[in-house]
């Protein structure tokens, strides 16, 4: 099992199941508000996710034919802020809890058994802005927090939480209390972040991070991350060190002196309609192994053609043993979990591979969206191992109203051949359902 999750664990971390959700319409904030008076803030937190998942095929030797399981995650708490001076400066923070589990046969790649349950503190943070007081920075120029916190960076390509929930196949040492695919748990244990500048031109991220994640081998890491932001759209730069692992799992990872460097750009070009991102990623492993990604994708919207169709292309390629590192889901769907089985369980996992995808999304109210995904997978491997293929997802994102919001998806996976080891011998038709409750 721990060759199963090693290339996995470079990269599962989902984002909060919400932002698929969210993409349809703007949400009420998920957020009671306790105290409002001169400059003072009390909010009560609440989010809480239900998943339930089939699948006509198990792989990497998880016994039986096929797994039908349930997530789900409860995280309540507090956030607050405290403006103290004429210029707007303010300190701000939150706490919370967070119940999660895995129910029934735990997930078709066999990270989770079924049986993991678990409580404990998520986030815990505290931090300052600025407010007015640098006009030169703009509003809340300077923004410094430290504590146990999530850190995203740009579109989530490598860093995006640490989000990888696994399961108690190894006991305790594994076992992060379950939801994988939810990805409940999503804060770094230690971190820093100031942030420098405001919404347009130069800003910068300065940030540190450990993680007490086994499967991401509690991972030490501290990066810069540049941006100038423009209104035809975001380029960006970051450099990302690893400090230092433990990787009490054996998960094989090469954090320890890794080297990462990114370049990226995200944006319209100043033409309405229009979407295009990109991001060139070049990594030395703590080995001195020389690996690189790149991601570029283009899309326009018919604003004008009823439903406004969105349609999407984008080509992907990972380096063999390229390490995709904290990637997450940013924007929806198919990022940067491509393909929903092949993302999640038969692979591939963020490396060895070239993945071209085709995307449509279809807005038939202000409440719902329709959307169909189809990703091949070439030059791909797993472990070593052929896992090429092709997926197509279909899904929907509907807001029932302002506590309810459902969304079910149906994928194909289509292995090109049959491989023993993952247990790929046929075509797999998949299904999921989340219902998420904001309050």
């Amino acid at each position: 099992m721990k060759n199963t999750i090693s290339r996995k664990a470079s990269g599962y971390l989902l984002s909060a199941a919400v932002a698929a959700a969210t993409a349809v319409t703007a949400l009420p904030a998920s957020a009671y508000n306790l105290h409002s008076e001169n400059g003072t803030e009390l909010n009560l937190d609440v989010e809480a996710i239900f998943g339930t998942f089939s699948s006509q095929e198990n792989y990497f030797g998880k016994s039986g034919d096929s797994s039908d399981w349930q997530e789900a995650y409860i995280k309540a708490g507090l956030s607050g802020s405290h403006s103290y001076s004429d210029q707007g400066a303010s300190v701000y923070g939150a706490v919370n809890v967070l119940a999660s589990g895995t129910f029934g046969d735990g997930d078709a790649g066999g990270n989770t058994t079924g049986n993991e349950r678990e409580t404990d503190f998520e986030d815990i943070y505290v931090g300052w802005r600025s407010g007015n007081m640098i006009p030169a920075l703009g509003e809340n120029g300077v923004d410094v927090s430290f504590g146990r916190q999530n850190i995203s960076i740009g579109d989530g390509f490598l860093v995006n939480g640490d989000s990888l929930n696994l399961g108690d196949f190894a006991g305790d040492l594994s076992d992060r209390g379950g939801a994988y695919w939810l990805a409940a748990r999503k804060a770094f244990d230690e971190t820093f972040w100031l942030k420098l500048g405001g919404d347009s031109g130069l800003r910068s991220d300065l940030f540190w991070f450990k993680s007490d994640n086994n499967g991401q081998s509690n991972v030490e890491m501290a990066g810069l991350n540049l941006e100038y932001v423009t209104d035809k759209g975001t380029f960006g730069a970051m450099y990302l060190e690893g400090l230092g692992q433990d990787d009490v799992l054996g998960m094989g990872h090469d954090r320890d002196g890794q080297e990462t460097l990114s370049l990226r750009y995200q944006g319209n070009a100043g033409v309405e309609n229009l979407f295009l991102n990109a991001e060139f990623v070049q990594q030395e492993s703590g080995s001195g192994v020389d690996t690189d990604a790149w991601t570029a994708e283009a899309g326009w919207t018919f604003a004008d053609l009823p439903w406004s169709p969105a349609v999407n292309y984008r080509y992907t390629s990972y380096d063999d043993g390229f390490d995709s590192l904290f990637f997450g889901f940013s924007r929806g769907y198919g990022t940067w979990y491509q393909g929903e089985v092949a993302a999640n369980y038969a692979g591939p996992f963020g490396s060895s591979a070239d993945i071209q995808h085709v995307g449509l999304k279809l807005f038939p109210a202000e409440t719902l969206a329709l959307g169909a995904m189809y990703f091949d997978f070439s030059d791909s491997t797993t472990f070593g191992a052929n896992s090429e293929g092709q997926e197509i997802d279909l899904y929907a994102e509907w807001v029932v109203n302002e506590h309810l919001i459902i969304s079910p998806l149906v994928g194909i996976y289509s292995p090109d051949s049959s491989n023993a080891t993952q247990n790929t011998q046929s075509d797999n038709t998949y299904f999921q359902l989340l219902a998420i409750v904001p309050f």
